[in-house]
């Protein structure tokens, strides 16, 4: 079972205030139900491939209209041979849309969201519950991202849809794509936000830990591959110094040095993997600071490097 089918059957488990029952039905009517006529008579048909949120749907119909739909059950027979579940309301149409706020008494479609749905806090978060339920997704928390969508077919209800969402502060937008609207949200915590709002609190539990396992890991990949990047620098830098100190000693000899370049050359020779800091507490003399060493170091780089130029010239004066 996916991610998204587990929270769906979670939240068709719990038990709705009656003040929210119209909420969620709007929702999932809207959102997953079409219109026909048959025999002159308006038809109201309901699929959906969860059977939870199908039997969720017909209680909920019941209860609110004392109506039995019919149930069906039908086989994909393209690509996915997904089982569809559908209802079919065939009783009670035009009370039942006007009800639920998604056609007027004269048989014209409700713009946007109706605020009647959803003018206390708990019925708003319910419609987005029934709005989750119907056409929404989320990709499973180990996946490499954070995506949560909801489908509408009309630009209008997916922009109020939006909004609802962003009266929750849940940085919600919205797309166009062929087969209609999408609002989506793509922030980790944003998600976990939603989760709660819906009241999928046991998979808002598995979301938030899975997540904080991911950022854990992350974090101690950041790290390391930090510390990695620093180690390889300093022994690059190690190795380097080392080339210019065997230079300085075969073309020009190391008693030549003043005193702090000796001890710090003789050093980095005896300690090659040594940091500067550790350099600097090892010096006869006594300890000095990390950047008194580098600053020793770089003269000695300087010599080094002036000591190659003059054997370049040498080298050019003595072919030419």
């Amino acid at each position: 079972m996916s991610f998204t089918s587990e929270i769906k059957k979670e939240l068709t488990q719990q038990e709705l205030k009656p003040c929210c029952r119209k909420a969620v039905c709007s929702a999932l009517v809207r959102l997953n139900g079409s219109i026909h006529i048959t025999n002159g008579k308006p038809v109201v048909e309901f699929s959906t491939e969860n059977p939870a949120t199908a039997r969720y749907l017909f209680s909920q119909l019941k209860e609110l209209y004392q109506i039995h739909p019919e149930v069906m059950v039908r086989k994909r027979i393209r690509l996915r041979k997904n089982y569809v579940y559908m209802l079919r309301l065939v009783e009670k149409i035009k009370e039942i849309l006007a009800d639920l706020a998604i056609m007027t008494e004269h048989f014209e479609k409700v713009q946007g969201i109706s605020s009647a749905l959803i003018r206390k806090k708990c019925c708003k978060r319910a419609y987005l519950r029934g709005a989750f339920l119907a056409s929404g997704s989320v990709n499973n928390p180990d996946s490499g991202s954070y995506h949560l969508e909801i489908l509408s077919a009309y630009d209008d209800h997916c922009e109020a849809l939006c909004e609802l969402m962003n009266d929750f502060q849940l940085h919600a937008k919205t797309i166009a794509r062929k087969k209609g609207y999408v609002v989506y949200v793509k922030e980790g915590d944003k998600i976990g936000e939603f989760l709660n709002i819906i009241g999928a609190h046991p998979s808002l539990l598995r979301f938030e830990n899975i997540r904080i396992m991911k950022d854990m890991r992350n974090s101690v990949n950041r790290i390391v591959n930090c510390e990695t990047a620093n180690l390889n620098k300093t022994i690059q830098a190690a190795l380097k110094q080392i080339e210019n100190i065997r230079l300085i000693e075969q073309e020009l000899g190391l008693e030549h040095l003043n005193e702090k370049l000796l001890e710090v050359a003789k050093l980095r020779l005896q300690y090659p993997e040594a940091s500067l800091a550790e350099l600097g507490k090892l010096l006869p003399s006594g300890e000095i600071t990390k950047s008194a060493v580098n600053h020793r170091l770089r003269k000695l780089n300087q010599i080094a490097e002036n000591l190659r130029k003059k054997l370049q010239k040498q080298r050019r004066d003595h072919d030419g």
